[in-house]
């Protein structure tokens, strides 16, 4: 009898795939953004609409070579940039028509036990996506216990982060951690036993690691304003998110700069809107995967879809939204 296999012995899926499709519109043509290119499912999906043209970005350089094969069978209508969502202007200046972000961490990226972001891998504490200037290693044997308790506190919304911390403090000093086994085993120590939780007790810590390494949350808000910035009237940003802190942001982004921004309070002045409009009226509404796709790749269980319309009006930078998420990038801003 053959054992079912699990999600992660498949081939990559791209999340929500039809839910992109449907809102994106390739059929009418134009051009669009893949900026998490990863296995390249969105990209190849949309490029079987002719009129559509496609730029695929990851930071990610192991992805070369299926980019590679698209560029080659798509030769006028793909390209694809080893680049991080800051970079996307130097790509891109006006005309987008949507551009779609799958935030997190991809399923290729997940398998490669090398990497270091499984639990499951005794390979180097790395955890890198490309074009970063650390790694997980360098990250727990050179901040102190205050720092690594703010980043695994905050970046991976840890209760347990200072007893963590304070256990990866003391098992370096004795011997310096490189492999994510013996990262694993500290946590696994350092955590109250919990039967109940279907969650590995190293998820939260690895998260907070892996987006600090990467400088998510930067890149993300960085990714997004320049997305406003880029696309033409009546065009739109698609997010698909993970965690909640991502949702956090996207949430804010297209609540708050958008035609239906509510006052925060009747008794306040209003404020001048025109300026402030980078989206047509926002519904808030989070479009999720359904029971079967769910079936079919577990690790979409927990992802969100929004997207917002950009309004017709000339782009402002939107500061309110950098001073808003302050904490998340002075964190990530940290010198390792």
């Amino acid at each position: 009898m053959k054992t079912q296999k699990s999600s992660l012995e498949y081939s990559h899926f791209p999340v929500m795939l039809s839910e992109i499709i449907e809102i994106s519109s390739p059929s009418k043509g134009g051009l669009f953004v893949d900026c998490t290119f990863g296995g390249g499912g969105y990209s190849e999906a949309l490029l079987k609409f002719p009129k559509a043209q496609v730029v695929g970005l990851d930071r990610d350089n192991s992805v070369k070579n299926i980019a590679n094969k698209l560029e080659k069978k798509f030769l006028k209508r793909f390209k694809f940039y080893q680049s991080k969502f800051s970079q996307l202007d130097n790509i891109l200046k006006e005309n987008v028509d949507t551009i779609i972000f799958d935030l997190g961490l991809s399923s290729l990226q997940l398998k490669n036990l090398k990497r270091g972001f499984s639990f499951k891998s005794k390979d180097k504490l790395d955890m890198s996506m490309g074009l970063s200037n650390t790694s997980a290693q360098e990250v727990i044997n050179k901040l102190s216990e205050s720092q690594l308790k703010l980043i695994i506190k905050i970046l991976g919304e840890e209760k347990e982060a200072s007893k963590i911390a304070k256990n990866i403090v003391r098992a370096r000093s004795e011997k310096k951690i490189t492999r994510v086994d013996q990262l694993v085993a500290i946590i696994e120590k350092s955590k109250k036993r919990n039967f109940h939780s279907k969650i590995n007790p190293s998820t939260k810590t690895f998260q907070a690691l892996r987006i600090f390494v990467n400088k998510e949350i930067t890149e993300l808000i960085n990714g997004v304003i320049i997305a406003a910035k880029i696309l033409k009237p009546g065009g739109k940003i698609l997010t698909v998110s993970f965690h909640s802190i991502e949702d956090k942001i996207i949430k804010y982004f297209f609540n708050n700069f958008s035609q239906n921004k509510s006052r925060p309070s009747r008794y306040l002045p209003e404020e001048k809107k025109d300026n402030l409009i980078l989206f047509e009226k926002y519904t808030n509404k989070v479009i999720r995967p359904s029971e079967s796709e769910i079936k079919k790749n577990n690790l979409s269980r927990s992802a969100k879809l929004r997207f917002a319309v950009r309004s017709k009006n000339k782009f402002v930078y939107p500061e309110n939204l950098v001073k808003k998420f302050n904490k998340y990038l002075d964190i990530e801003a940290t010198n390792v």
